[in-house]
């Protein structure tokens, strides 16, 4: 009976299969950098530490259902443009929205505020899955062995949810950090949005990787100061 159930899932495990898997999960790591700090940016729009954490659990849940469900009917997206474009719309409005907010006490745009925590989480689950639609793609490249996609979505959304804890600290920490998110978040909407217009158009997957290290080494380039009250800055004084 197994024999049969493994024979129609197509299961076959191999050291040529393990290496391909390592190989979906380091994609998944790479291309998940962006996504990451875009989500921690997200959920920071809760201001509360603790619904941040639970929005973005929550959140990566139903995002995790909507990934596997883009890779079983991903022969069936990749026939329709339409939702590239929908994609790439949604990610270049998150970025608009952005860049197009009030500043802040410290002179720098936020992402959306949220009064609720279920405001939140359908914003969270949609901007995976417009990041997915670039990434389902490559993976799909890799493997057309649909476990061995599975499995790597399912690693990489435990990788995806360890690193937007990572940027949610690292964004109060680095003064640039959430503009260099979304830049990076305008990359991923401009590459889809070139995939619809002109295949050929479309940037090689190192050069958008090189670009996005090089605006991630300026997120981090600049700590943000934080300004000590009176008697804190007198204690410190007295210590010195």
């Amino acid at each position: 009976m197994l024999d049969q159930i493994f024979d129609y899932l197509n299961f076959h495990f191999s050291i040529e299969a393990l290496i391909v898997l390592l190989i979906l999960v380091m994609l998944e790591a790479v291309l998940s950098a962006d996504n990451a700090i875009a989500l921690a940016a997200i959920a920071q729009g809760l201001e509360d530490k603790e619904l941040e954490g639970k929005a973005l659990n929550i959140g990566l849940v139903f995002a995790y259902v909507l990934r596997i469900s883009l890779i079983l009917t991903a022969t069936w997206v990749q026939a329709y443009w339409q939702f590239e474009l929908l994609g790439a719309a949604y990610l270049l409005w998150l970025v608009f929205q952005h860049f197009t907010s009030d500043e802040g006490e410290e002179s720098h745009h936020h992402g959306p505020r949220f009064k609720s925590l279920w405001q939140a989480i359908p914003v969270l689950a949609f901007t995976d899955l417009a990041f997915s639609l670039d990434s389902v793609t490559t993976a799909i490249a890799v493997s057309q062995e649909k476990w061995l996609v599975l499995t790597g979505a399912t690693l990489g959304i435990i990788i995806l949810r360890y690193m937007a804890g990572l940027f949610i600290r690292w964004l109060d920490e680095y003064e640039n950090l959430e503009d260099a998110g979304y830049i990076t978040v305008a990359f991923v909407g401009l590459r889809l949005l070139l995939k619809v217009v002109n295949d050929n158009l479309v940037p090689p997957e190192w050069l958008v990787i090189s670009a996005i290290a090089l605006i991630f080494i300026w997120g981090f380039s600049k700590r943000t100061v934080v300004e000590l009250a009176p008697e804190e800055a007198e204690k410190t004084e007295v210590s010195k």
